[in-house]
């Protein structure tokens, strides 16, 4: 079987042209359209014309989804998808079996099934980007909840009365663009100046500035996975995301969490915190074992 996964971004889609093993036949990018979804669908339909023979299409892509009826309830960082019939759709174009699934829950199914949470029974996976994305595993699966909406970190609300500027939901306060912002604040430098690349570099430096923003960002991090830990009590988190690559990034999760519990009046059960394995494809892999994961219950059916 030969299928064409795709991970729709809010600046790049990735895809990769894959076979039942996981194994990567043919990769590339392509900008994801600004103006709306019939050009999101045609994009991958572009995709789709290029590979020489498709058995189906495995998506991962931002927002609230209903997978089981191939629905974008919510677009996320793409809002034009919002209320959107998007399998029926991109069938018509491209008319092989198609499955979409959240991002960000295709990343935990990757790290369930081969990856970092492999051997435990419930996990939890983070995913810095754009925004902040989850994907909780209960009893080795992948849980989505009544709304479609379980592991959603993003829209967690952190509102501090009596102060207008503090970004209420985590995806905004948490996210790879507000740490570069954060330091290109501290240093009065246009924002345009620094990405992930440059502020790591900066920290590896021992530029204090960019120490302390790590410090204060990975704190916000930590917070929530504690909350996270004593609601769910998974065995493992697992973070993914490009700047999950840092070791330092890590390391300051877990050093920010010994502090919460140092300070903690009650013997909680504390968080183990790893990166994740597959980094930058996680979503595919994990896109990919959605689709043959509902396979195999299509044939045991019937």
């Amino acid at each position: 079987m030969k299928v064409l996964t795709v991970d729709i971004g809010g600046t790049f889609i990735k895809y990769a042209y894959m076979n039942e093993d996981m194994i990567i036949l043919d990769r590339g990018s392509a900008e994801t359209p600004k103006s709306g979804r019939e050009e999101l669908v045609e994009a991958i339909g572009v995709l789709y014309d290029k590979m020489p023979e498709v058995d189906g299409i495995a998506i991962s892509m931002p927002g609230i989804i209903d997978a089981e009826n191939g629905y974008c309830v919510m677009g996320g960082a793409l809002r034009y998808n919002d209320d959107f019939y998007f399998r029926h759709s991109l069938y018509q174009r491209c008319p092989v079996k198609i499955h979409i699934e959240n991002d960000a829950k295709c990343a935990a199914m990757a790290e369930a099934a081969k990856g970092s949470l492999k051997d435990v029974k419930d996990g939890f996976v983070i995913i810095i980007g754009t925004m902040i994305g989850g994907g909780y595993i209960k009893d080795h699966k992948l849980h989505r909840g009544k709304h479609f909406s379980a592991g959603e970190v993003s829209y967690i609300n952190t509102i501090r009365d009596g102060d207008p500027e503090y970004e209420t939901v985590w995806g905004n306060r948490c996210s790879t663009p507000a740490l570069c912002k954060m330091y290109a604040d501290k240093k009065q430098i246009p924002e345009s100046q620094v990405d992930g690349v440059r502020f790591f570099e900066a920290v590896h430096q021992g530029d204090e500035d960019a120490k302390k923003c790590l410090e204060l960002f990975t704190k916000e991090i930590a917070v929530q996975i504690f909350n996270l830990q004593n609601v769910l009590d998974p065995e493992r988190f697992a973070i993914g995301g490009g700047i999950s690559a840092q070791p330092v990034f890590i390391e300051y999760i877990r050093e920010n969490l010994k502090k919460l519990y140092c300070t903690c009046p009650y013997r909680v059960p504390q968080a183990e915190v790893v990166c994740c394995k597959f980094q930058n494809d996680a979503n595919l892999i994990g896109a990919l074992q959605c689709f043959m994961t509902e396979e195999v219950l299509e044939e045991k059916v019937s």
